[in-house]
């Protein structure tokens, strides 16, 4: 089809909805890239064999949707009308589940999912608490759909928003939906996604290239993530982008060419589009023609940045250049460009669709609808979540995320991703919006959220953020290249217990005249992490120079471990798992760790489940480190 009419879409709507009532059962298999690599693609292979075998794959949809965010519990198998799902699926479970549940209607609730806290089956993932507190509008497909099907799209009311802008609303009524919706950009820095529009919409590109706009959606980690679940959602906010501004091109730019199923992905889904006739020349027998290419770049997290990207597109070094002027005046062949990240695009539809009302209706008047998040750490449930702004980060680590996990105590959360801040358990309150984070001096950034616990040292958690920027600063700024090197030197000399307390204001200066004097934004957000830490968890820095020790055991110069005789049971668990064979005893008897041998890794103190290993000051086996002599007892 080259010109796709409205009736048409309509039919196959239809006709997708029909092809799965006919079916005596759906079943789809998780092909997000997690389960993928627990060989989740095979078991759906497995499972149509089994089916065949019996004679009933006529009968049955075997089919895959996206990640559904239970990353830890795949490979997942979810059968449908009912909605079921069963976890760490293994070939062997196959032949149970068809015969048991396919053919005779009756769940198999051994390889279910199971509550931790009630010790009992949970059926449905929807029926998860984690799932039942999230707002689903950006995600609202999950598990739903096959991704790679444009059909299963359609049948969720895909691209009605795009024929609803395009044959319904003039450019401008576009634009001002999305103003009154006050949806701000998702990537990070929050700006007003529709006045970016406006000014884009009114910019004049130069003379002699024809009128031409661009649009493009920055395709980071929180995209990846929507393309692997619903990668039509942002194809068709793209297409209402680009009718708006009276762009012709898009642009989806991957920085990973590793990802090699992803982009398979796009180019099926970008294919998919353009033969229904929703990409390509007069959109919908309108006048409106519009097209999108995928673009994968190197793979350096400085193309994050909008101008580093624009110059990658063009063939360029990804190098960020100032501003202004900005991209939607002056962006890709410095013509006026609209850059938004995929989560930004995922939410236009539906406001074009629904209204700005409806969007309002999820928020707080600073940061309207809902958000995607990721969260880590030692937490019930780790994964990708949608939730309304202004939820707080307390719901969100204890409710959302079910807590911690057994003997682990908050100590610190990073939001931001690797140049978020390190935020105190006193911070727990926040409410999540745009500008509750900023005050408490971080970012949205990617949208990761990193819980860390008492095992966690924070002065090392430091110095891995500033080497990821030391390895990822682009070189073009001396503040940013000079800088992130100088901290980095310095952050190693204190876990290393090699610093002084004027280190740290030596610290603090530079990680100010970075945070001032950087060409970009990665510059002037790489050293929050170090700010937040020196700010939030000051005496931990003091330990680690003062007295020479790692409290975390992290630290490798600054720790040491011990066995506590009396807490002890001699089940040898240590002493089997120890790499290097430094722990030595009886069975049944108390046990003990040679120090000479010993290369501190932590093994044994992750390994043991009696408590029985300490982590003491490394004075106690090597004095010459203590510069203030610090008793056993004391630091007990």
């Amino acid at each position: 089809m080259s010109k796709i009419t409205i009736d048409e879409l309509m039919k196959i709507k239809e006709q997708a909805l029909k092809l799965k009532a006919e079916k005596k059962a759906v079943l789809m298999l998780c092909a997000g890239s997690s389960c993928s690599k627990r060989d989740g693609l095979k078991i759906k292979a497995i499972v149509e064999e089994e089916l065949k075998a019996r004679g009933i794959l006529d009968t049955v949809l075997v089919g895959i949707n996206g990640c559904s965010g239970l990353c830890e519990h795949g490979p997942i198998l979810q059968i449908y009308p009912e909605g079921y799902f069963y976890e760490k699926v293994k070939p062997d479970y196959i032949p149970e589940i068809i015969e048991e549940h396919v053919i005779k209607g009756n769940i198999v609730e051994k390889y279910m999912y199971n509550d931790p806290t009630t010790k009992k089956p949970i059926p449905k993932i929807e029926d998860i608490p984690t799932y039942k507190l999230q707002s689903k509008r950006v995600l609202q497909n999950r598990t739903k759909i096959d991704p790679t099907s444009i059909d299963d799209y359609i049948a969720q009311d895909g691209y009605r928003g795009a024929i609803e802008a395009i044959t319904n609303k003039s450019p401008m009524d576009v634009i001002g939906i999305i103003k009154d919706a006050a949806l701000r950009g998702r990537g990070g820095s929050g700006f007003p996604t529709g006045t970016k529009w406006e000014i884009a919409a009114y910019s004049v590109p130069p003379a002699n290239l024809n009128g031409s706009k661009y649009v493009i959606c920055n395709a980071g980690a929180i995209s990846r993530a929507i393309m692997e679940i619903d990668p039509h959602s942002i194809i068709e906010g793209m297409i209402i982008a680009g009718y708006a501004i009276g762009a012709h091109t898009g642009y989806i730019y991957i920085r990973e060419p590793e990802h090699k199923s992803l982009i398979q992905l796009m180019e099926k889904a970008l294919k998919g589009a353009t033969k229904y006739g929703l990409l390509g020349k007069n959109i919908l027998n309108t006048t409106f023609s519009f097209n999108i290419e995928l673009f994968i770049g190197a793979g350096t997290f400085i193309c994050g940045e909008e101008t580093a990207l624009i110059a990658s597109i063009e063939g360029k070094r990804g190098y960020p250049t100032p501003k202004p002027p900005y991209p939607a005046t002056r962006g890709l062949w410095n013509c006026p460009t609209v850059v938004d990240n995929g989560e930004t695009f995922a939410n236009v539809p539906q406001i074009i669709l629904k209204g700005a009302q409806w969007f309002k209706t999820l928020g707080t008047d600073d940061s309207s609808g809902t958000k995607l998040f990721t969260l880590t750490g030692p937490l019930q449930f780790n994964g990708l979540v949608e939730v309304p702004f202004g939820v707080s980060l307390k719901s969100m680590v204890y409710d959302i995320s079910g807590g911690l996990r057994k003997g682990s105590k908050l100590k610190a959360v990073q939001i931001g991703g690797p140049t978020g801040a390190f935020l105190p358990p006193s911070s727990i309150e926040m409410p999540l919006t745009y500008g509750d984070i900023k005050q408490h001096e971080s970012i949205v950034g990617s949208s990761g959220i990193i819980v860390l616990d008492q095992n966690t040292c924070i002065v090392n958690a430091v110095r891995l953020a500033m080497t990821f920027g030391v390895a990822e600063s682009c070189g073009k700024c001396v503040p940013c290249r000079i800088g992130t090197t100088l901290m980095l030197g310095k952050l190693t000399d204190i876990t290393e217990g090699k610093a002084t307390e004027n280190d740290m204001q030596i610290l603090e200066d530079i990680a100010i005249e970075v945070k001032r004097t950087s060409l970009c934004g990665f510059g002037r957000t790489i050293v929050l992490p170090l700010l937040s830490a020196m700010k939030h968890f000051k005496e931990e820095f003091y330990a680690h120079i003062h007295d020479k020790w790692c409290k975390a055991g992290v630290c490798k110069t600054l720790s040491t471990f011990t066995i506590d005789g009396q807490s002890c049971k001699g089940c040898t668990s240590c002493a089997r798992k120890c790499p290097v064979s430094a722990i030595s005893g009886e069975r049944k008897k108390p046990h003990s760790i040679n120090q000479s041998l010993c290369i501190r890794c932590r093994t044994c103190y992750e390994t043991c489940t009696f408590n029985a290993i300490k982590i003491g000051h490394a004075a106690w086996y090597d004095p010459s480190l203590a510069s203030a002599q610090t008793s056993k007892e004391e630091n007990q």
